[in-house]
């Protein structure tokens, strides 16, 4: 089990010490490090968890750990107090199967109200060999109501794979000399793999940590140390008896062993509501200059969130640390011990630093009951960082987006006919982004103050407790009922379960009546995929508020709902005129989009024009955009509409209006038919122009990174429309490559230069980067061969080039592809409409080639039929696809439910092509006859 152990000597206090390592039981403890490199690869994931039976519960744990590091192994003894809540002569605790108990002890006052422990007896000790649990059977039953503990000494491996449970890891000093650290990571369920213990969320009991550390290093935990005690016979290893920690669960208990030194002086932070907290950070010497002015901003946020909450926390210390070589997906948020990648405490976003503190209140103080209960944490941890990270920069690590960026992803997921393409995990993630986004919504609408004063009620009520979700809707909704924010009938658990319960979101759409000045407002679930048959979509409600905003009384400060939505329809009384717009669901307050009238539409889109857009917020002009946009996609909007609402954007500047235009420009783009993607790109061209000529006008060092960003993606996608100065640029930096003595040692130029040379550039240029896939080295990174190889795929519009390089890698069977690379090219040709009409012809002219070729190669035939026939959009693809079907039928094999499949889905985005392609070619003819801009600029396909 273990690894074979031998003579070492390492330097300690400048003193070389010499032992011979053996394993805790064999030897007298030796506490010293060797070094060792170690291949880390975390692998995070929450396993299937097994419920302890109830038979005692654990009120409080005293745990001796003594890391022998240098073996990689520890050991270690705990005594857990417990109380029997049924009379039983049979205990489970949570033990993982590479713990190796070596003795165990069970004692109790029997009867109940005796002062001296009597030892039971275990007749048995069972390991389960599927679960990480282990039953104890007695001698005798235990009455209930006894108290008692039980007792367990152990050993075990640290982890070394991974930084979970309990790890080592090394790393190098600035001086060549490798250091190793200890720490641990028991999130969600890995105490189990440190000791013996009740490892659920729910038992949540003070700890008592005693741990033996070389004298040189550091040991921290979750408390301050409350003595040092020497070892007899070790000089170099010390005890640190750690203070006893207020209750709490068994994954917020931490430890880190380390070559540590504090960043300057601790701040103390003390406020009326009764913290009085010591907050120190850590790193190792060399690294803590770049983590300057980390003390700083661990007291800006650790002050936002404590005034947020008003409830103290019960801890006397908080200690940050950047630890070397810490691999985790995320930090270990230990109460009071948070544990960072080095080059995530040293990043200058304040939005994670946030998010960890928050957990100290939510998560360790009270905790989710158990994992079900997870995602909500998260998601409240979650809004609320991202408050406070506005609230101090104004979200700019963000560049300002949120929630926008998650909420598009969101309206795009749950419209698809099958959201999360059945991924679990997919979905949980999306299920918390919904919540967060609920939490802004509730804000929001129940008022900030009223909002704030449930959550505290919450955790006041739930601290050293669990809580479910339940109990936050409850809290909020009590709060909001005192202050008359939501009818008595009405509760935030039926409000926000309207929405978590359902992997869909609304589509509202407004009918104004201008005669009663009224507007109907109707719901129904919103779909972009088409067909739109999806089930159960006749029977989805949800409770909508309806915030409106409007023209004549413009203010966007008033977010109080006028009505919450809960039926089919609603009629809402006293609109404006026929003259006046108005806004539902400003600043996207919660996650749905509206649909209006095309007089509404005409209305909102003259005024955008006029020099009074910026009345508007820019969150809702985007959302204004996005909403036409997409709705005119998903056939609920005429696409002249959605055009006109891009008018305005020769005006707009500001970068969060302009960030769902790159998303639809290059989505369209893909949909619509070769016949109008010219004067599609025109269009583009006209559009982003403007903008560009004034992004590349001031060009600074120190810019703004939405600056910086937004010029890159202009500046993309008016190369893909074939902006000269671009185009000329990229070929003068690829000429660089075509001139080196040795051009398959490295790419010497950026990779945004690749595309737009084989997009618009010459045949050789072309040849060129193929010849450079072909005898590309395997001793350079093949992430770089891959990057070219997509671009050589995915962007030339010259067929020629397209059934070159299909006739290499596929007729010539050239060696040098593999199939996972044909795999990427059929991929990459989907992505326009001149690759995959180019791969299906290929198809179709080497039918008996190619279907004798991939005879064997089911997948790879499965994926070229795919590729091939899936993504045609019109009547002259359906009609392309079928004869195909029609003269190769009962020669499909494998694939055929796959043409099958895209002949329907064909037919579907035929209709909507019918119905939505002359519209757009009308809009663009007559906006191109109207544009005086010059367009001599650009490449034309």
């Amino acid at each position: 089990m273990f690894s074979q152990f031998v003579l070492m000597c390492v330097y300690l206090t400048h003193t070389c010490v010499s032992a011979h390592s053996l394993p805790p039981d064999k030897v007298v403890p030796f506490h010293i490090i060797k070094t060792r490199s170690i291949d880390l690869n975390n692998a995070y994931g929450l396993a299937m968890e097994s419920r302890l039976d109830k038979v005692v519960e654990p009120t409080g744990y005293r745990l001796e750990l003594e890391p022998y590091l240098e073996d990689g192994v520890f050991k270690g003894h705990v005594r857990i107090n417990v109380t029997w809540l049924q009379e039983s002569d049979e205990i489970t605790v949570h033990s993982a199967h590479e713990i190796e108990i070596t003795n165990s002890e069970v004692k109790a006052h029997i009867p109940a109200d005796s002062k001296d422990l009597q030892k039971i007896g275990v007749k048995r000790m069972s390991p389960d060999p599927k679960k990480p649990i282990v039953m104890l059977r007695l001698e005798k039953p235990v009455p209930a109501g006894s108290t008692g503990r039980l007792e367990f000494s152990f050993n075990g491996n640290l982890e070394t794979g991974t930084t979970e449970a309990f790890f080592k890891t090394t790393y190098t000093t600035e001086q060549e000399v490798e250091r190793m650290v200890a720490a641990t990571q028991l999130r969600p369920n890995n105490a189990r793999r440190m000791f013996p213990c009740f490892d659920e969320p729910g038992y949540k009991t003070p700890f008592e940590l005693s741990v033996v550390r070389p004298r040189t290093m550091v040991a921290l935990s979750n408390t301050p140390v409350a003595r040092s005690e020497d070892i007899t016979g070790e000089p170099n290893a010390v005890w640190d008896h750690f203070e006893r920690t207020p209750p709490m669960s068994t994954f917020t208990l931490g430890l880190v062993i380390a070559d540590l030194k504090q960043l300057g002086n601790s701040t103390i932070y003390k406020d009326d509501t009764g913290n009085e907290i010591e907050l120190r950070v850590w790193g190792r010497p060399e690294f803590l200059q770049a983590l300057e002015g980390v003390n700083e901003k661990l007291s800006r946020v650790f002050e936002e969130i404590a005034t947020f909450w008003q409830v103290p926390l019960p801890l006397r210390r908080l200690d940050i640390v950047a630890l070397p070589n810490y691999q985790g997906v995320k930090p270990a948020d230990n109460w009071g011990l948070i544990v960072f990648k080095e080059s995530d405490l040293s990043s200058r976003g304040y939005l994670q630093l946030a998010q960890e503190l928050s957990y100290q209140w939510l998560g360790a103080f009270t905790t989710p009951a158990w994992w079900s209960d997870a995602h909500v944490n998260k998601a409240l941890v979650g809004y609320l960082a991202a408050e406070i990270a506005f609230k101090i920069n104004n979200g700019s690590e963000m560049e300002g987006k949120w929630p926008m960026t998650v909420l598009y992803s969101l309206y795009y997921e749950f419209s698809k006919r099958y959201p999360h393409s059945r991924i679990t995990g997919m979905k949980q993630e999306t299920a918390c982004t919904k919540i967060e986004l609920l939490f802004r919504m509730f804000n929001y609408t129940l008022g900030g103050d009223t909002f704030k004063r449930g959550l505290r009620k919450f955790i006041e009520d739930k601290r050293f407790k669990t809580f479910t979700g339940e109990d936050i809707w409850c809290s909020l909704s009590s709060a909001a009922v005192n202050d008359s924010k939501i009818p008595k009938e009405v509760s935030v658990k039926t409000i926000a379960t309207s929405w978590i319960d359902k992997d869909r979101l609304p589509l509202i759409s407004v009918k104004r009546n201008h005669d009663s000045n009224t507007a109907v407002l109707t719901q129904k679930v919103y779909l972009r995929e088409r067909p739109h048959d999806v089930p159960d979509a006749a029977r989805m409600l949800w409770w909508a508020p309806i915030v409106i905003a409007r023209s004549d009384k413009l203010d966007f400060n008033d977010v109080a709902p006028i009505a919450w939505m809960k039926d089919r329809e609603l009629k809402i009384p006293n609109m404006p005129g026929k003259d006046s717009f108005i806004i539902v669901n400003p600043e996207e307050i919660a996650p749905f989009p509206v649909n209006y009238e095309e007089e509404n539409w005409n209305l909102l889109s003259a005024y955008l024009q006029s020099d009074k857009r910026v009345l508007i917020p820019e969150l809702t002009r985007a959302k204004l955009l996005h909403d036409a946009w997409n709705l005119a996609y998903a056939g609920e909007l005429s696409f002249a509409t959605a055009f006109n609402m891009t008018l305005f954007l020769r005006q707009e500047r500001h970068h969060l209006v302009w960030d769902p235009v790159f998303t639809m420009i290059d989505h369209i783009g893909r949909h619509i038919c070769q016949c109008i993607h010219e004067k599609f790109q025109a269009y583009v061209r006209i559009l982003l122009s403007p903008l560009y000529e004034e992004l590349i006008k001031d060009v600074r060092e120190d810019e703004e990174n939405w600056r910086k960003n937004l010029r890159g993606l202009t500046k993309t996608f008016l190369c893909q429309a074939g902006y000269k100065p671009c185009i000329q640029e990229a070929q003068e930096q690829y000429s660089k490559w075509m001139q080196a003595k040795n051009p398959d040692e490295g790419n010497p130029i950026s990779n945004q230069y690749i595309c737009p040379v084989f997009k618009w550039g010459s045949q050789k240029e072309w040849e060129f980067g193929l010849q450079r896939v072909i005898n590309f080295p395997p001793s350079r990174k093949q992430s770089e061969r891959t990057y070219l190889l997509k671009t050589l795929a995915g962007c030339p519009v010259d067929e020629y080039k397209i059934n070159r390089l299909l006739n290499i890698t596929v007729l010539e069977g050239n060696g040098n592809f593999t199939e996972t690379d044909i795999f990427l090219i059929f991929s990459m040709l989907t992505g326009g409409s001149q690759g995959y009409t180019t791969l299906f012809n290929f198809l179709s002219n080497n039918w008996d080639v190619l279907k004798e070729k991939f005879a064997s190669k089911t997948n790879l035939w499965d994926n070229l039929i795919t590729s091939a026939t899936s993504q045609f959009t019109t009547q002259a693809g359906l009609d392309l696809v079928s004869n195909l079907y029609v003269a190769h039928q009962g020669e499909f094999g494998s694939a055929e439910h796959i043409i099958e499949k895209s002949m329907r889905n064909i037919r579907e985005e035929a209709k909507w092509s019918a119905e939505n392609l002359p519209v757009i070619e009308k809009w663009l003819d007559g906006y191109l006859a109207g544009s005086d801009v010059k367009d001599d600029q650009f490449i034309k396909n």
